[in-house]
This record gives structure tokens, C-alpha cells and sequence, in this order.
């Protein structure tokens, strides 16, 4: 039982398919097999049930993947511990979000203060998220929803107002606050089920007993303010954009409900190492967003005429 037999063990049993775990790993597939066959045969039990050319995790093997991860986790934590200690390079980072787009200053402040570090991002719903920290994927998740999880551990970034964005020539747009009820039969640009908008939405809506008309959906929410100013429709959007978006034909208005806002988060496993080139990530994230926070509370002082779109305070 050796340590390749073992992550070749992890990948079949993630992806409960050995021709995807082979590509993974970039081995060929009988390699992997005859890898699983002598594991189980040291064992003395079967690790997966099959049927045909399915198989599937069975209880032994799902005891075993237990304290595979566990001790595949600590030798790779202890080959980036020592990596630090000696210096022997510059580490690198990985991150996921439901959008990279607000992420883009920081990522390029974090490349020019350390150019050395490899920097490597993934767009990923929360659920996958969940996956991608659970597997060690991934350092860090900015998350706009709770990631739960053993081990799973969170800082606070930033909580802001999440604004209602309409065209600028909109009936609504000279307008300065709303209720849910006001835009009830308005058709809303989205995002997908999943996604931290969508879930905001269907729960105001659900407060008035009703659904939200929706004209347009995707998966990608740094596209809904251009969907939005061609007229397609009207969306939530977090202060944090209305930052951004000082020149696009939007106004901004309030919706009268206390819980239309939004925490971003930085989420991480706690019971992993946290190397120098991590640490000063989320050192910068941490600052880089308190600063953020401070510009949106200044916009909000001064303010654009309402109905107007806006323009940000820098």
C-alpha cells in the first residue's frame, strides 16, 4: 500500500468512475485498475460495488476514503510546511467566487506585490465550493452565502446594501425607494438557481407571497447590469457594483426591506496549513475589502440625484 495506490484510491472513489479518474491522474486506465485490484486484494474487502461498467463507493470504502484524505491531506500539508520553512519557493494561492469580475483589483494588487506567487482562480457555484474546499482545491472560496462544513471557517469581507438597478429611462428610475410589492410584475435579469442574487430574490419574494417575474437568467452575474441598462429588465446588484459602475445608464434605488443585503466572505478549512503566500492573501482580501467598504459608505453620503445613475466616490 503505497502512496501513488492511495491517490489513485481518492481520485476513483471522488468520481466513482475510473475512465475520469484516469484522466485526472493522466495515467491510463488499466493502470488505475490493476491499481484498485491489489488494493483491495491487500485489503481483504471489496472498496466499491459494481455493476457492469458502474461502480459505486461501498461502505468499506467509504470508511477507507475517510482516512485516505485524512492522511494524504496532513503529507500534503507537511510538503507545503516545509516548503515555507526552507524557502524553497514562492507558494501559490487558489481561489474560487460566483464572479471574478469584483475580484480583479485585488487579484492584480496581490500579482504586483508578489509576482512570484501562482495565482489560479475558478468560477464555482456554493455547492461547488463546498467540493472544491472539501477536496483542498482550492485555499479560499468568496462566498456571498454560508459555506458550512467541517472544519470550514470564515472572515468576514464586507456587508453591504444590495440595491435595485433599473434602466435609466425606466418609469421606476426617478423613484428613490421601493417596496418588493412595487416591482412585483416587473421582469428580472437573474442568475441562476444557486447563485447568492437568485436566492436574495426568491426570498423577498416569498415574503409577499409571490414569484418574481423572470425574463433572463444565466450564470454569470457580472453580465446582468449590461442586460439591464438594454432594457431587458430590472436586478438586485450590491452596492460593491454601484461603485464600479459610475457610468453606466442605470439608476439606483432602495428597496424598503431590512434584509436585502449581502455578506461577502473568505472561506477556508481551518484544519489545514495556511502557507506564507495564503496568509498574505487573505491579509490583503481583508484590507483590500475593509478599504471597498469605506468608498461605498462615502458614496452613499454624497449620493447621485435619484434616478440618476451613479457616480462613485474614489
Amino acid at each position: 500500500m503505497d502512496l501513488l495506490s492511495l491517490r489513485y484510491f481518492r481520485a476513483v472513489a471522488r468520481r466513482e468512475h475510473i475512465s475520469r479518474a484516469a484522466e485526472e491522474l493522466r495515467v491510463a486506465q488499466p493502470s488505475v485498475s490493476r491499481t484498485i485490484a491489489r488494493l483491495e486484494a491487500e485489503l481483504g474487502v471489496p472498496l466499491f460495488d459494481r455493476q457492469g461498467r458502474t461502480i459505486r463507493l461501498n461502505r468499506y470504502g467509504a470508511a477507507f476514503l475517510a482516512r485516505v484524505e485524512r492522511a494524504l491531506d496532513e503529507l500534503d500539508d507537511a510538503r507545503r510546511e516545509m516548503a515555507d520553512a526552507a524557502g524553497l519557493d514562492d507558494g501559490g494561492v487558489a481561489v474560487a467566487a460566483e464572479t471574478l469580475l469584483p475580484l480583479t483589483e485585488l487579484l492584480a494588487g496581490f500579482r504586483a506585490a508578489h509576482p512570484g506567487v501562482t495565482v489560479r482562480c475558478s468560477q464555482s457555484t456554493p455547492d461547488v465550493m463546498r467540493d472544491q474546499l472539501r477536496a483542498r482545491e482550492v485555499d479560499f472560496c468568496f462566498a456571498s452565502q454560508s459555506l458550512s462544513g467541517p472544519g470550514l471557517g470564515a472572515v468576514r469581507l464586507l456587508h453591504e446594501e444590495v440595491l435595485l438597478a433599473v434602466p435609466a429611462g425606466h418609469p421606476l428610475a426617478f423613484r428613490e425607494r421601493l417596496t418588493v410589492a412595487d416591482i412585483a410584475d416587473e421582469p428580472f435579469i437573474t442568475t441562476r438557481a444557486g447563485h447568492w442574487q437568485r436566492a436574495l430574490l426568491e426570498r423577498l419574494f416569498a415574503g409577499i407571497g409571490r414569484r418574481p417575474v423572470i425574463s433572463c437568467e444565466g450564470d454569470e452575474p457580472g453580465a446582468t447590469h449590461f442586460l439591464i441598462a438594454a432594457g431587458l429588465g430590472i436586478g438586485l446588484m450590491p452596492s460593491l457594483a454601484r461603485a464600479d459602475l459610475d457610468r453606466a445608464p442605470l439608476a439606483w434605488l432602495h428597496l424598503d426591506t431590512p434584509d436585502c443585503v449581502r455578506t461577502l466572505s473568505l472561506v477556508r478549512r481551518e484544519d489545514s496549513y495556511l502557507s506564507t503566500a495564503a496568509a498574505r492573501f487573505r491579509d490583503m482580501a481583508v484590507a483590500h475589502f475593509a478599504e471597498r467598504g469605506q468608498r461605498i459608505a462615502a458614496a452613499r453620503e454624497v449620493g447621485p440625484s435619484v434616478g440618476q445613475p451613479s457616480r462613485s466616490v474614489r
